[in-house]
């Protein structure tokens, strides 16, 4: 069981939550990267980690020969973290195809839920009330941000869909949830495990792409830089800036912080695509910027009114 208790410096610090920001941000262009290389989603998720390999791997053994072998324990467990993003990859997009992209958006938040209570279950890690009491407007602001509620998607078959989505957020909270655990046993270890889950995440979204459609690798030229952009950026930096952060954050704290990938999302495809958010998402965003700045700020406690001086008597 994960009882590891986070220092009393690290909560008070921003730097582990601007770290999980930054992936966040990293993490928001991914959808616009695909749009861009106009690939299907199998030959996506299979890219964005069989590149991000090539650029982890020389990174992970120059810090196994400085820091030493990480622990069996901790190998298995970043294998099965990317075993669970890769099939996070795979069941999301499955998703998208079932309900569209917005409802799909909207499900697999459910992590917001489910990585902190993987924390509580398995590491004893307690759940702020602030945390409990934003996360349904959370939730609700990702809705209307993602427009899921204001128009009609395509909905093919939504019960399929739906139970998809929604299994793609649990799988995601598993690959949090054993990422975290992987960096707070072993901080040394960085790079190591996110290459060790990365090559896990390539080999189940291969096996379950070639199987539900097949992978392309007959790309031009754009499409391989863009796929090149998302791998260097929605796989390598997001991940390794969400390590970071998470290792030294509370669960509710980096799932809340999470939330904002989302609604920047819409940032990028309103700057790089060229798509008009509607008022209704718009309205979204903020919901969720003001949720989640609520379920981590912390009030400061009233200090004490200090005891008046004694007067002075004339005694020494």
């Amino acid at each position: 069981m994960d009882t590891t208790t986070l220092p009393p410096s690290s909560t008070r610090s921003a730097l582990p939550a601007l770290s999980v920001v930054a992936g966040a941000v990293c993490l928001s262009g991914s959808a616009t990267f695909v749009k861009l290389a106009d690939v299907s989603a199998g030959t996506a998720a299979f890219l964005r980690c069989a590149i991000a390999l090539v650029v982890l791997l020389p990174l992970a053994f120059a810090e196994l020969r400085r820091e030493g072998p990480l622990g069996g324990p901790l190998l298995g467990c970043a294998v099965a973290a990317g075993a669970f993003l890769g099939v996070d990859y795979v069941l999301w997009t499955a998703s998208i195809l079932d309900v569209g992209a917005a409802i799909a958006t909207v499900l697999i938040t459910v992590q917001v839920i489910v990585f902190p209570l993987l924390g509580k279950v398995f590491g004893g890690t307690p759940i702020a009330g602030r945390f409990l009491a934003a996360a349904p407007l959370m939730i609700a602001g990702i809705a209307l941000a993602s427009g899921a509620l204001g128009h009609s998607a395509q909905v093919t078959n939504p019960v399929r869909g739906s139970i998809m989505g929604i299994a793609a957020g649990v799988a995601y909270s598993g690959f949090l949830y054993l990422n975290r655990v992987s960096g707070q046993r072993s901080p040394r270890h960085l790079v190591t495990p996110i290459a060790v889950a990365t090559a896990a995440a390539t080999a189940t979204a291969g096996v379950i792409g070639t199987a539900t459609g097949g992978i392309s690798l007959s790309l031009d030229a754009a499409s391989w830089g863009w796929m090149i952009a998302l791998a260097l950026l929605g796989q390598v930096a997001a991940w390794l800036f969400v390590s970071t952060g998470t290792a030294r954050l509370l669960p509710n704290t980096a799932a809340a912080l999470l939330m904002l990938q989302p609604v920047l999302a819409i940032g990028f495809g309103l700057v790089v695509l060229g798509e008009t958010p509607t008022a209704a998402q718009l309205a979204g965003c903020v919901v969720v910027i003001v949720a989640v700045w609520f379920a981590n700020h912390t009030p400061r406690a009233r200090q004490p009114a200090r005891p008046p001086e004694p007067a002075a008597t004339g005694h020494r």
